[in-house]
């Protein structure tokens, strides 16, 4: 964890450049000034106490991730502390919101924070994106001992391949088409005149599928403002929001003119097909309630799209409010099914994830057959012409039905501990697992709500982003012995 907390402590610096160029008050450097010395004092601290025979299995590489990103979250939090004066709660809530890449906020006004707080909200989005531990070996090239046992902790337990054999040499590449997205958002966002402060910050949150914005009204703010552009600006997100959706695996081989497997690949037909069903879906019942013509169809059309593709994606960006007119009932219900889900594998997307959503649709198919097939039959579960493994297939079982009783007992005691209504209340929990954002209630109503309540999001967001097992296990006494 040593050299994580140097890192840290170097990203912590960043935004007072900003404090600088924007001449903010002396207040805010020392926000970042003060937390940056705490992690430089803890990376040193940490380096004299480290051993000098690593060996590290995946057990105690689980513990290490899920206290790093605890740690890490409890540092971010504190220029929340010193330059905006919010309570340990708020503060925690927030940073952990935008590490594990959440979005949900308990921040009103968000036009009126300075620019290096905004900046570091964004920045800690980014660098969660693909994870902070995966960063940590992207900066470092560290491929000494089994480090990589970090990686596959803190990715997505599943088993997917990798764009070339040597996971290190795999890490380079993600996080290099990760940056190269980015930086074209950024140019493109600058072409349709986004200033560059909005197009930066919006650039870090859009591919790490955070979706913190500087603006209460999100993307819908350029519409509200009247730009000129803001049309082309909100299909803009929409591509980069999938981009941020899709397997970088996928975005490898495209880059390297496989382009078909955008759309052959086993986990891409059912992303394709979940947003063409939903999409068609809620604007069927549009036209059954009379508020789709042909004068408004593509406004409907785009607003409809980029909503769901910012939910399937977990980004949370909004052009409408999800408890808004434009959104009934059968909308919200679809929402809750995509917050669920959540993208593909191997991206920065949260959820559960569309492949293990596909493989226990199935592995239910398989069971149907057994009614009508010989008993003796032989009927292996595969994926793209790969066979699932048994335990694979327990893993995604067990995951599956623990990401529904944490769902369950979070809405549980948002219920108990607050006014709002059932409804309301499964969906924070919705959103805290699947690192989405939006819910069905207003971020006053979230920013008032008990500290116990804020601490279950916590927890939420937390378990969503790392898939549960590290965070359980800091909690299992075998593990630390």
């Amino acid at each position: 964890m040593s050299p994580l907390f140097i890192l840290l402590g170097i990203g912590l610096l960043i935004p007072v450049l900003f404090c600088i160029a924007y001449n903010e008050p002396q207040i805010y450097y020392k926000s970042f000034i003060y937390p940056s010395i705490i992690s430089f004092s803890l990376g040193i601290i940490f380096s004299f106490l480290k051993s000098k025979d690593i060996n590290l299995s995946l057990t105690n590489s689980m513990v290490i991730v899920g206290l790093s990103w605890i740690v890490f979250s409890l540092i971010g939090g504190i220029p929340f502390i010193i330059g905006l004066e919010k309570s340990f709660i708020d503060a925690f809530f927030e940073a952990v919101s935008g590490f594990t890449t959440t979005g949900i906020t308990v921040f009103e006004s968000l036009s009126s924070i300075p620019h290096s707080i905004i900046i570091w909200r964004a920045l800690i989005q980014w660098f969660g994106g693909l994870g902070i531990i995966t960063f940590f070996l992207f900066i470092t090239f560290r491929s000494e001992g089994q480090l990589w046992q970090l990686f596959t902790a803190e990715s997505h337990k599943i088993d997917t391949s990798r764009p070339v054999p040597n996971i290190f040499r795999s890490i380079k590449i993600l996080w290099l088409i990760y940056a190269l997205f980015t930086v074209l958002q950024f140019i493109l966002l600058i072409a349709f005149r986004v200033t560059a402060f909005d197009a930066l910050l919006h650039s870090f949150t859009t591919l790490s599928t955070g979706g913190f914005s500087n603006y209460d009204a999100s993307v819908g703010y350029y519409a509200s403002l009247g730009h000129p552009y803001y049309i082309v600006i909100e299909y803009i997100f929409i591509i980069f929001m999938l981009l941020g959706g899709i397997n970088f695996l996928i975005h490898f081989k495209v880059l390297r003119g496989n382009v078909k497997e955008l759309f052959t690949n086993f986990e891409m037909k059912y992303f394709w097909s979940i947003i063409g069903v939903v999409i068609f879906l809620i604007l069927t019942g549009k036209i059954f309630n009379s508020t789709l013509n042909l004068s408004n169809i593509e406004m409907v059309f785009r607003k409809t799209l980029f909503q769901v593709v910012s939910v399937m994606t977990t980004t949370g960006y909004g052009t409408e409010s999800l408890t808004s007119s434009f959104f009934p009932a059968l909308s919200r219900l679809l929402f809750l099914f995509l917050m669920l889900m959540g993208g593909c594998v191997g991206s920065t997307a949260g959820g559960i994830k569309v492949i293990r959503i596909a493989i226990l649709n199935k592995l239910f198919k398989r069971e149907i057959k057994r009614f009508y097939l010989p008993k003796r039959a032989i009927m292996p579960l595969k994926v793209e012409n790969k066979l699932i493994d048994r335990d694979e297939i327990y893993k995604i079982s067990g995951l599956f039905f623990f990401w529904l009783v944490i769902i369950l007992i979070g809405g549980v005691i948002t219920a108990l501990f607050s006014n709002l209504n059932a409804f309301q209340s499964i969906s924070g929990m919705f959103s805290a697992m699947g690192n989405i954002g939006p819910f069905y209630f207003t971020v006053e109503e979230m920013a008032s709500l008990s500290p116990i309540i804020k601490l279950t999001y916590i927890f939420g967001m937390l378990a969503g982003r790392l898939e549960i097992l590290p965070i359980f296990i800091l909690f299992t006494k075998k593990a630390w012995k």
